[in-house]
């Protein structure tokens, strides 16, 4: 299968990094294809608004990296894991222009938007956080916000792998050893038990049968 991580931390050492980077091996592990990348190399410019900003023949006028990381890399994946720091309760603004940037290519102005329509649906989803406070709810905006574009994209969302620390490395001295988390959680990416019933979901009584 092909994953892409995205990691949208400034910092290339920093702990949600670092948890990226473990997911990352263990995607490799499982025998995986991998794409990697840091919001930063690519993304130099927020959302405009398309009536305005568009060429004449309907492509995105904005001039970074984006187009080339979001069709090369994110479009032919089956899965996506998006690594981010909790800045203010919410996930950093990096990994918010690269969801906001989509919109340029599945709108209906842009002369690909069904076939970024199709390769936009049906992934496996996840998430990775660090942050200094270890209150429960902290990483709640976040999560919502993903589940709901995972619902959006028909995606599953396949869970959460969240370290805590502050300075640089203190995802390592986490004693509920987060590291170690990320890597098992890339390795079981594709395989992982996900589920998102619905009421009329068929289903057996059991769950692991």
């Amino acid at each position: 299968m092909k994953a892409f991580v995205l990691s949208s931390s400034p910092r290339r050492n920093g702990n949600s990094s670092i948890l990226a980077q473990s997911v990352r091996e263990g995607l490799e592990e499982s025998g995986h294809e991998v794409e990697f990348a840091y919001v930063d190399d690519f993304i130099r410019f927020f959302l405009r608004d398309c009536r305005e900003c568009r060429k004449p023949d309907g492509e995105c006028a904005i001039d970074d990296g984006f187009r080339s990381v979001f069709f090369e890399r994110y479009l032919p994946a089956d899965g996506f894991i998006a690594a981010t720091p909790i800045y203010w309760y919410g996930a950093s603004a990096q990994l918010k222009a690269f969801f906001d940037r989509t919109f340029c290519y599945y709108a209906a102005s842009h002369p690909r938007s069904a076939e970024v329509t199709g390769g936009m649906l049906g992934k496996r989803v996840g998430l990775v956080l660090s942050s200094e406070e270890t209150f429960p709810q902290v990483s709640a905006s976040i999560v919502s916000q993903v589940q709901e574009f995972s619902r959006y994209t028909r995606s599953t969302f396949v869970g959460v792998v969240h370290g805590i620390g502050n300075a640089r490395g203190d995802v390592y001295k986490d004693p509920l050893d987060p590291v170690a988390s990320a890597r098992r959680f890339g390795r079981d990416f594709f395989t992982r038990h996900a589920t998102d019933y619905q009421l009329d979901t068929p289903r057996s009584g059991r769950v692991w049968g």
